[in-house]
């Protein structure tokens, strides 16, 4: 059992029950708001810094708080405190309240609780480790970087940690708590060798424990880290214009990510500013293309077992075949399209209202072997890992940087490559892809997501995927 229990949970000092749960939703609806609902967090976050040899940096944060939300038609009240004396938080009731113009309040109805299953258990939680365990853990993936490979310069190892236990009741009668553990570790290289360097790097976690390190030690980490430094040390300039590119399995779910998955979250279709508004029934990708959106991942960094708005998630597929199925919804969204919701409201924090977001977004494999693809291609890039990116949510522009990538000859994987870009369309590419892989692979708990101001934990994954035709460009981004 983890020493770390919130403040508002059942045997907490500050227990949140169906009483006062009733009466602060009774206050948030009490100028005539449609609905409202009470999100409470404790989220208890660690952060460890290790370079040069030595734990540079460590730190530890705990909040607590209430955040409440009243819709009344299209229009949202919110208000927050830290706070939960119950002054406090009848005086956020009353604030998200005002939205609404007065007149009757429905009142809210009797609060069940709502059964959730368990999508992350974790035998020992990290948080509730020692500090000493977690500098040796890095000073381990320092020792392994360095002793890899003489040239490595300079390396930096990370570890975050974080628990985050959330309460939520709604005007409509759910009362849903949740535990939710995550952990991510990162290391990071330099190389130097003729007057040129280079940098590699790996990470991965999830929502596990500390018994992920069983799986895939901070040895493996370090020298996967090294690997791609020195691979790129001998790199060379991409060639630029159209070709054929190859996308590795796992983390290039990040181009799908960005360039198509936030074209799929609902609230930009219904403000009509996606791509893919109106298009539901449409040819969108190829037919070998099923993109979902899958919460129900066993210990993915994007899984859930209930979303930010008290909704249980599931797997909701986007795209079938190629055809757009349908969007990623939260309750507000699927309100408007007269759906069912997604359960993929999501928010970073009491502070933050819910919106449409991703959990584990997932472009499912195909029927064609990852060696054959390769070997279909006369003259192309093989994309391994992907670095910062720009796209534009409305048409889906895209231009990412690869910080590891390849030159495919006579199907064949064959000169390092730098510099690269690859420049195109979401929805474009998705009806180049020609051959699609048995692989399917998500990525390794990397992956934070950003949209108007707030971040969120996400999970990519693929198979190796082709696609006839992409723009690289010679130029690194940022």
């Amino acid at each position: 059992m983890s020493r770390y229990t919130a403040p508002f949970a059942e045997d907490g000092p500050a227990t949140i029950d169906a009483a006062i749960a009733t009466r602060l939703l009774g206050i948030a609806l009490g100028r005539g708001g449609d609905y409202a609902d009470l999100f409470y967090e404790y989220n208890v976050t660690g952060s460890y810094a290790y370079e040069e040899g030595i734990l540079k940096a460590a730190g530890r944060s705990v909040s607590t708080g209430l955040g409440v939300r009243v819709r009344k038609g299209e229009a949202t009240g919110y208000a927050y405190v830290e706070d939960l004396t119950m002054e406090a938080m009848e005086r956020a009731a009353r604030t998200a309240a005002q939205i609404a113009d007065g007149g009757g309040a429905p009142a809210p109805v009797g609060l069940d609780p709502i059964a959730i299953g368990d999508r992350y258990p974790v035998e020992t939680l990290s948080l509730d480790l020692a500090g000493e365990d977690k500098r040796d853990l890095l000073a381990r993936a320092d020792a392994a970087a360095r002793s890899a490979d003489p040239r490595v310069a300079r390396v930096e190892a990370s570890l975050a940690e974080q628990l985050r236990e959330i309460l939520i009741a709604t005007s409509d009668g759910r009362v849903v708590r949740d535990r939710q553990p995550l952990l991510r570790f990162g290391i990071r290289v330099i190389v130097e060798s003729d007057g040129k360097r280079q940098s590699g790097s790996s990470g991965g976690g999830g929502r596990v424990g500390w018994g992920y390190f069983d799986g895939r030690s901070p040895e493996w980490h370090a020298v996967e880290a090294v690997r791609q430094a020195t691979a790129m040390l001998d790199a060379r300039e991409a060639p630029a214009g159209e070709t054929e590119v190859v996308l590795a399995p796992g983390d290039s779910g990040i181009l799908l990510h960005e360039a198509v998955g936030h074209g799929l979250e609902a609230d930009f279709n219904r403000k009509g500013t996606s791509n893919y508004t109106d298009q539901i029934g449409e040819v969108v990708a190829s037919e070998l293309c099923t993109v979902v959106d899958d919460a129900t991942v066993a210990n993915s960094r994007g899984s859930i077992n209930v979303d930010d708005e008290g909704n249980r998630p599931e797997r909701a597929v986007l795209i079938e075949k190629g055809v757009l199925r349908g969007y990623m919804q939260d309750r507000q969204s699927s309100e408007h399209f007269h759906t069912d919701g997604t359960g993929n409201g999501r928010r970073e924090s009491f502070k933050s209202h819910p919106m449409p977001r991703m959990t584990n977004t997932l472009l499912l494999a195909g029927p064609h072997d990852p060696e054959e693809i390769l070997r279909s291609v006369k003259r192309g890039i093989y994309a391994r890992k992907f670095g910062g990116g720009q796209v534009d949510i409305s048409n889906g522009d895209f231009v990412f940087s690869l910080t590891e990538s390849y030159l495919i000859e006579d199907g064949k994987i064959t000169a390092p490559l730098k510099d690269v870009n690859l420049i195109g369309n979401g929805p474009d590419v998705m009806r180049k892809v020609t051959m699609l892989g048995t692989d399917m692979e998500l990525s390794d708990g990397i992956w934070t997501c950003g949209k108007d101001g707030q971040s969120v934990p996400v999970g990519v994954g693929c198979p190796t995927i082709k696609i006839s035709g992409m723009t690289v460009g010679g130029t690194q981004i940022g």
